[in-house]
């Protein structure tokens, strides 16, 4: 029998980020993936420290921020791979009042070191923003099918990469250790994103006739070649525009909670294209197309630690459309709470779902 500190299920960023500091802790671990899709692996991959709709800091934004960048950074030198660009980002403003409001919000305090005061003219006949662009600062673009494939040899060639399917009915728990195949471990920590509503141990809905705890949230992306476009920034307006070089931009994304297959749809095609033909005035041709499914939560906030049931079965999920961004920061959270018996914030809490 094997013994460990940990098993890990699901690679994705919220594997990767503990993975990360497990080995940080010198703590030994096994992590069990399959190689399904992830929402990771298909996503924008952006660092993003303000919402862009409403001129706002995202949730924890400088915690966050100041912990991705360092981490994504230390992480490609570690795989000796380029994995983060830093990459400016561009509110395309669409009225006067856009524009006002952004000069606003850029002189409160906690958005002062993101939002550039300044409005940015429009010199790019290609681009439609007659009311031009505010800047966002701090920002970049995250390879996340490079992390993914890069950190997976990382795991196989240390021998800590189970490329399997974990089945929960192997799982065995006593007072003092968990049990599964030929594996002994302290903790298991379930980070499988959206395929955890699978997963026995998961909480079930808090009401009777109420949808999963976790849910689903489906995105689109379309795959576009554009040459007469030449933007080195990311674009906002109603959907992402996103420079992944050679003339090609990933666009979107989409949003559903119907539909919890990671097949890509001509509707997600048309709604895209749409959208995209109001931003910009070039020719540009659909090349490729991706979706996977997001976990979010009703409110918008992740699920982190262990239930009242089994405090060995750990949950490191619900991170959403942010994943990318507070993933790093959570990860450490969660590992001060497991090691070091540091009150979780009771927002992220998983223990929360009690009250609902």
């Amino acid at each position: 029998m094997q013994k460990i500190d940990y098993i890990v299920v699901g690679l994705g960023i919220a594997g990767i980020s503990f993975c990360e500091e497990l080995e940080k802790h010198q703590k030994s671990y096994v992590v069990f993936d399959a190689g399904e899709t992830t929402s990771t692996l298909v996503s924008a991959g952006l660092i993003n420290p303000v919402v862009l709709k409403r001129f706002t800091p995202v949730w924890n934004a400088k915690s966050h921020i100041d912990s991705s960048i360092k981490f994504y950074k230390d992480l490609s030198e570690k795989l000796k791979v380029s994995l983060f660009e830093e990459m400016p980002m561009l509110r395309i403003f669409k009225s006067i009042e856009e524009q006002n409001n952004w000069m606003v919000a850029s002189d409160k305090k906690e958005l002062s070191s993101f939002l550039h005061p300044e409005i940015i003219k429009n010199e790019n006949e290609s681009i439609k923003a007659p009311f031009g662009f505010g800047e966002v600062r701090q920002t970049g673009i995250i390879n996340t099918s490079l992390l993914i494939r890069s950190y997976k040899e990382y795991l196989q060639k240390n021998n800590k990469l189970r490329n399997e399917v974990f089945d929960y009915n192997l799982l065995q728990e006593t007072n003092n250790e968990l049990v599964c195949q030929d594996i002994i471990s302290k903790k298991i920590i379930f980070s499988e994103g959206a395929s955890v509503r699978h997963n026995p141990f998961f909480p079930p809905p808090p009401t009777s006739g109420s949808k999963h705890l976790l849910i689903p949230n489906k995105g689109e992306y379309i795959l576009i070649k554009a040459p007469e476009l030449h933007v080195r920034a990311m674009l906002k307006s109603s959907l992402f525009i996103i420079p992944l070089g050679n003339d090609i931009y990933k666009v979107g994304a989409t949003y559903s909670r119907e539909d919890y297959s990671v097949n890509t749809t001509q509707e997600a095609t048309t709604a895209l294209v749409s959208k995209l033909a109001k931003i910009i005035n070039c020719n540009f041709k659909v090349v490729d197309q991706v979706a996977g499914i997001r976990p979010t939560t009703k409110d918008r906030r992740p699920f982190l630690g262990a239930l009242n049931e089994s405090k060995r079965k750990v949950f490191y999920n619900g991170l959403g459309t942010r994943g990318i961004t507070s993933a790093p920061s959570l990860a450490k959270e969660l590992y001060q709470h497991l090691e070091n018996g540091k009150e979780l914030h009771k927002e992220i809490d998983i223990k929360r779902y009690y009250k609902w």
